[in-house]
């Protein structure tokens, strides 16, 4: 992300190493890693992943999830995120890991939360940005997912449930 102009009085800003800096507001504006929260839908051996409909990533294997909302809590997120994409509701079991990725070719950074969750109700339908859903066992999960930081959360999924 670039600034060049302050959003409370449209001063110029000074680019710092991580921030930006108005010398009229005295504000310092960070650059943070965008949060968004994921769930791997569960289903014994199985786990439910949405192709994508858009880009970035479309026609790609993505797992269930998007950016928080401001204020948000990343379980609620997540929930959030699966109700839409998926039509169903599910209920947080654990909280996988915590991953790094960037998104978009704009090179947004983003903090990715995933969960791990079963099902609770609903009735699965592909919707928001998700064009298909598909069950796959975790041994043929896709090795060139939508995002770098999925292959990451396959294989620590794999691992966590040879455990």
């Amino acid at each position: 992300m670039k600034y060049i102009f302050c959003p409370q009085c449209k001063n110029k800003l000074i680019k710092k190493t991580e921030s930006f800096y108005c010398e009229n507001c005295k504000e310092t504006i960070y650059l943070n890693s965008k949060p968004t929260a994921s769930v791997l839908i569960m289903d014994k051996d199985k786990v439910l992943l949405g192709i994508r409909a858009q880009d970035p990533g479309k026609g790609k294997y993505d797992v269930i999830g998007g950016f928080l909302k401001l204020g948000e809590c990343p379980e609620a997120g997540a929930i959030r995120e699966a109700e839409e994409e998926t039509g169903l509701k599910i209920k947080i079991i654990s909280l996988m890991g915590v991953y790094m990725d960037v998104y978009s070719t704009m090179g947004e950074h983003t903090l990715n939360f995933v969960y791990l969750g079963k099902i609770i109700g609903g009735k699965m339908r592909a919707d928001d940005d998700i064009a298909e859903l598909e069950w796959i066992t975790i041994d043929k999960l896709p090795n060139d997912p939508a995002f770098a930081s999925q292959k990451k959360v396959f294989q620590d999924l794999q691992k966590l449930l040879k455990n």
